[in-house]
C-alpha cells in the first residue's frame, strides 16, 4: 500500500502523522511511504531522517493525496484537504465528527473510509486517545495556572499559594486520563484539587493514586454548581466516545463564579462541556464571558509537538500497520477495535454517536462488510 503523510495545516499544529521509526516499520512491511517536504519540522524531524528511514519526500500536499491509498494525519482534514480526497481512499487520523457537520458531510460526499483514532476501542479503553489526553491534561493545569496571573486576565492567584496564604482551588470535572493528569500537575503545584466523576469505582482509584491535596467528589449537577462557585480554575475533561460532550457548565452558572477565574475546556474537540465554550487557537487561546476566562484550544498537544508526535505514533502505529497490511475491510473483519474506529465509509456513517449527533442514518460496519 502507498502511505501518505501530509504536512498539517491546522493553525499552530506542529505534530506529524508518522515518525522516522514508524516509516521504517511500514517500509519493512513492504509499503511505500510518501512524506510531504517539511512535514516533520514542527516536531524537530528533518526530511533527511524520513529519507534515511525509507520514505520518499514529495513537494506538495497534492502529490501526497493524489498518490496515497492511505493518508495518515494527526488532526481532522481541513476543507482544502477534504477537496483532495477521493473515493475509497483511507484516511486515518483524529476526526471528532460529532460536533463538526461540515467535515462529516464532506467525508461522506467524497466516499472515503475515515478511521478515527478517538473511537478505536480496546477492552473499554481508547488507546489512541490516551497519550494525547495525558498531554492535554497536564497542559490544562499549566495553562490554568498561567492565565490566573493578573496580567493575563486572571484573579492574580498563585496556584500553590505561599506560607500563610491559601492556594488556588482547582476543580476538575472528569476523572479519566486527562482528568487524572490534570490533577497530578495541579497537585504538584500545590493547589487544592477537587476531582468530580460519575463513577464511584473510578473515584476510589483516584483516591488511592493522587496525593492528599486532592479530594474526590461524586459528579452531579448540584455538586458541580457548588464546587465551581469558589473555584479559581475549572478544568473540563468529560468524554463520551465519538459523541458530543454534554454541557455540564451552563451560561447562568458563570455568573456565580469568581471574576477572573479560568476555565480550561479540554473537551472542546468534541464540542466542549461548557455552554459558552468555542474553539480557539494557540495564537488566540482565551476569551472572556461574564468575567470568566475561557481557554478552549482545540489542539492543545500541538504546543508540545515533539513529545506529542512520538507519544501519538507509538499508539497509532500497530493499528496502522494492520490496516495497511490487510486492507480496511479485512482489518475490520479480524479486529473489532479497528471496526469501531471506522466512522465513515463510502458515504455511510458507521459510528452511531456521530449519526445521532447529526440526525443522519447509521449503517453498521458489519452491514458494509457483508
Amino acid at each position: 500500500m502507498i502511505i501518505g503523510v501530509p504536512k498539517e495545516i491546522k493553525p499552530n499544529e506542529n505534530r506529524v502523522g508518522l515518525t522516522p521509526s514508524a516509516v521504517a516499520e511500514f517500509v519493512h512491511h513492504g509499503h511505500e511511504v510518501l512524506v510531504q517536504r517539511g512535514a516533520g519540522e514542527g516536531s524537530g524531524i528533518s526530511d533527511g531522517e524520513f529519507i534515511a528511514a525509507g520514505a520518499r519526500i514529495v513537494d506538495k500536499a497534492e502529490d501526497v493525496f493524489e498518490a496515497a491509498q492511505m493518508i495518515i494525519k494527526v488532526k481532522e482534514p481541513q476543507q482544502k484537504e477534504i477537496e483532495m480526497l477521493r473515493e475509497g481512499q483511507i484516511i486515518y487520523t483524529y476526526l471528532h465528527l460529532a460536533p463538526d457537520r461540515p467535515q462529516t458531510l464532506g467525508l461522506m460526499e467524497k466516499g472515503v473510509v475515515a478511521i478515527a483514532y478517538e473511537t478505536i476501542e480496546v477492552d473499554g479503553k481508547l488507546p489512541l486517545l490516551e497519550p494525547m489526553s495525558e498531554v492535554a491534561g497536564k497542559m490544562a493545569s499549566i495553562m490554568a495556572a498561567y492565565y490566573l496571573a493578573k496580567p493575563y486576565g486572571g484573579r492574580g492567584v498563585l496556584a500553590g499559594g505561599v506560607t500563610g496564604v491559601h492556594s488556588a482551588k482547582f476543580v476538575i470535572i472528569g476523572g479519566g486520563t486527562a482528568g487524572l493528569n490534570a490533577a497530578k500537575v495541579a497537585a504538584g503545584m500545590g493547589a487544592s484539587v477537587y476531582v468530580l466523576d460519575i463513577n464511584a469505582e473510578r473515584l476510589r482509584y483516584l483516591e488511592d493514586v493522587l496525593p492528599k491535596n486532592c479530594q474526590m467528589i461524586m459528579s452531579n449537577r448540584m455538586n458541580i454548581e457548588e464546587e465551581i462557585k469558589d473555584a479559581d480554575a475549572v478544568i473540563g475533561t468529560v468524554l463520551i466516545p465519538g459523541a458530543k460532550t454534554p454541557k455540564l457548565i451552563r451560561y447562568d452558572m458563570l455568573k456565580t463564579m469568581k471574576r477572573g477565574a479560568v476555565i480550561v475546556d479540554v473537551s472542546i474537540d468534541q464540542g466542549g462541556c461548557v455552554e459558552t465554550s468555542r474553539p480557539t487557537t494557540h495564537q488566540d487561546p482565551v476569551f472572556e464571558v461574564e468575567g470568566v476566562l475561557h481557554y478552549c484550544v482545540a489542539n492543545m498537544p500541538g504546543a508540545y509537538a515533539r513529545t506529542s508526535t512520538f507519544a501519538l505514533v507509538n499508539a497509532t502505529l500497530p493499528f496502522g500497520l494492520i490496516i495497511a497490511d490487510l486492507g480496511w475491510r479485512e482489518a475490520a473483519r479480524r479486529y473489532i477495535p479497528i471496526a469501531k474506529g471506522i466512522n465513515v465509509a463510502y458515504g455511510k456513517i458507521t459510528c452511531k454517536p456521530v449519526a445521532e449527533a447529526h440526525g443522519l442514518e447509521f449503517v453498521s460496519v458489519d452491514k458494509l462488510l457483508q
